[in-house]
C-alpha cells in the first residue's frame, strides 16, 4: 500500500511495485520542501505512470524457436514471438490469442527499413509487455475473460501474417514467411493445452489479420484484405469493434501525406477538434461509405458490433477504451460489457453511434507530430 499527499490532495494506491514506491517517495520528498509547483505535477505525473501499473500486468516475452526449422521467420530471420499469460481457476480452459497489428511493409526498401525494429525482428522486441484492457488479468478491469489464457502475437513480417515465399534475397536477407509464423505459433499454443480449448475467441488489430483461403480462391489476395470480401464466408461468431472515424485510416488511407503536399490536412489529423468544417464533411462520407461496407455483416445473435463516433483505433486493448468509468460508451454499454453479453448470450449488441461530435464519452486521439502512430 502506497500513500501520499501533495498539494493539499490525497491518493491512495494499491501496488507491488517496490520500485515506484521509492521513486515516488524520492521525487515528493525532494521537492516538498521547495513547495513549487513542479511538486504537485510530479507527483501527479508519478501517481498516473502508478494508476497505469495498476491497471496492467507485465507479461514475458516467448520466443517460438521450434518455428525456425519451418521457415516461419520474422523480416530478419528471427524467431516469432508472443507474450502468454496463463489462466487459472474457471478460466483456465479458455483461450484469448490476439494478434498484433503495426501496418505494411509494401516493397524491399520499406521492409529494410523495418527489418531492424520491432516490427521485423525479435530481437528488437520489449522483453514484456503490459497487459490491460481485454487482455488484464484483473476482474475488476475485465470481469468476463480475466481469468482466461491471453496471448498477444508479436508482428514481425510486414504483411499482415500473410506471405509464404521460399526464396530469401542474399541481398536484403528479407524473408517474406507471415503465413508460415500464423500456422506455426497456432501449433505451439495448441500443444501448450489450447487443443483442449473450452472456449476460445482469436482476434487482432489493425493490420492484423490472415488471409483464408475461402476468399483468395475466388479474389485477387488484394481484395482479400478488404473485410467485407471475407466476412461472408465467415461461419464463426464475429464481433466487431471499431471505431467510425478510425484515426489511422483517415491519416493514412484518407488524406496521407502524399495526397496533401501543402500540409493542409496536418492539424486536422493530429486532433480532431481542429478540423474545418470542409474537412469534417469529407470525414463523414468516410463514415458513410464504412457503414455501407459494414452493412453486409448483418444483424444475427451471431455477428455483433460496436460502431463508436469516435477518432481512435484499436480500443480493446487499453484499459481506458475498454473499461474504465470514464470509458466511450453505446447505449449506456462500455466495449468490455457490449462483447462479453454478445459471447455469453446474455444479449445480442448491435449499435452504432451518431455522428461526430455527439458521443461526449469518446477518448478521441491526439497525436504528437513528432510520433508515428498505427
Amino acid at each position: 500500500m502506497l500513500e501520499g499527499a501533495s498539494g493539499g490532495s490525497t491518493f491512495i494506491i494499491a501496488t507491488h511495485f517496490s520500485l515506484f514506491q521509492a521513486i515516488h517517495h524520492s521525487i515528493f520528498f525532494h521537492f516538498r520542501m521547495k513547495g513549487t509547483r513542479m511538486a504537485k505535477w510530479l507527483s501527479l505525473l508519478v501517481f498516473v505512470v502508478l494508476l497505469l501499473k495498476a491497471e496492467g500486468v507485465d507479461v514475458g516475452l516467448t520466443y517460438v524457436q521450434s518455428a525456425v526449422p519451418k521457415g516461419a521467420v520474422c523480416l530478419d530471420g528471427s524467431p516469432p514471438a508472443y507474450h502468454f499469460d496463463k489462466g487459472f481457476g474457471a478460466g483456465i480452459n479458455n483461450w484469448i490469442v490476439h494478434f498484433e497489428g503495426g501496418g505494411w511493409c509494401n516493397n524491399a526498401s520499406v521492409c529494410l527499413d523495418r527489418r531492424d525494429t520491432r516490427l521485423g525482428s525479435s530481437k528488437k522486441m520489449d522483453q514484456t509487455a503490459s497487459f490491460s484492457g481485454y487482455l488484464s488479468n484483473k476482474q475488476k478491469f475485465n470481469p468476463d475473460f480475466y481469468n482466461w489464457n491471453r496471448i498477444k502475437v508479436r508482428y514481425c513480417d510486414g504483411s499482415s501474417f500473410t506471405g509464404d515465399v521460399e526464396a530469401v534475397d542474399p541481398k536484403t536477407n528479407l524473408h517474406y514467411r507471415g503465413g508460415r509464423i500464423f500456422v506455426a505459433v497456432i501449433e505451439d499454443l495448441l500443444a501448450k493445452g489450447m487443443r483442449n480449448a473450452q472456449n476460445a475467441i482469436l482476434s487482432g488489430c489493425s493490420s492484423a489479420k490472415n488471409l483464408p483461403a475461402s476468399c483468395t480462391s475466388r479474389l485477387s489476395p488484394g481484395l482479400c484484405f478488404f473485410p467485407e470480401n471475407v466476412v461472408s464466408q465467415i461461419r464463426t461468431p464475429i464481433f466487431f469493434v471499431n471505431a467510425a472515424y478510425d484515426s489511422w485510416q483517415i491519416k493514412n488511407i484518407l488524406a496521407p501525406g502524399v495526397a496533401d503536399p501543402h500540409g493542409q490536412w496536418r492539424d486536422c489529423k493530429l486532433d480532431i477538434k481542429k478540423c474545418s468544417s470542409a474537412q469534417l464533411s469529407v470525414m463523414q462520407g468516410f463514415r458513410t461509405n464504412f457503414l455501407s461496407a459494414l452493412s453486409g455483416v448483418g444483424s444475427t445473435p451471431a455477428r455483433g458490433k460496436f460502431i463508436d463516433g469516435c477518432y481512435a483505433h484499436c480500443q480493446m486493448g487499453t484499459q481506458e477504451t475498454w473499461m474504465r468509468a470514464d470509458s466511450p460508451v453505446l447505449a449506456k454499454t462500455t466495449i468490455a460489457k457490449a462483447v462479453g453479453d454478445w459471447y455469453y448470450e446474455r444479449r445480442p449488441f448491435h449499435e452504432i453511434d451518431c455522428t461526430y461530435p455527439c458521443n461526449p464519452t469518446c477518448h478521441n486521439r491526439i497525436f504528437d507530430n513528432n510520433r508515428s502512430d498505427d
